[in-house]
């Protein structure tokens, strides 16, 4: 079944997800995106491509064609559909960027309980 907007899954147990994604929300002013929790109840019967791979390698976006993009090619298909970021999306296919914002967004994804404060003495939950 085709979705009629694209689907951004993220981790809705993770305060630093769920918190870059309020962000994206409120950039959504015209709703071109649904925004849904990897743990609805659900989701990989709407999705079976979810159950392929490692969540914790970053959030998906779900095209309506189907194509499924992961962590920083994720947010580049986001900023592609958000007004706001359309000049930003340009620069992740300048040759190069796309590797870098990829490593970083790794980065992000392996240290989001730390970047959130929930580790304690540098452990994270």
């Amino acid at each position: 079944m085709a979705e009629e907007k694209p689907v951004v899954v993220y981790d809705g147990e993770c305060p630093f997800c769920i918190r870059q994604i309020d962000r994206f929300k409120r950039w959504d002013k015209k709703g071109a995106l649904q925004y849904v929790p990897r743990q609805q109840e659900g989701l990989e019967e709407r999705f079976p491509v979810l159950a392929q791979g490692d969540f914790n390698a970053g959030m998906r976006f779900i095209g309506t064609d189907g194509n499924v993009a992961v962590g920083a090619d994720a947010v580049y298909e986001i900023c592609k559909a958000l007004p706001a970021f359309g000049a930003f999306a340009w620069i992740y296919r300048i040759p190069g960027i796309n590797q870098l914002a990829r490593a970083a967004y790794a980065w992000v994804a392996a240290n989001r309980m730390k970047l959130a404060g929930q580790c304690k003495d540098n452990v994270c939950r």
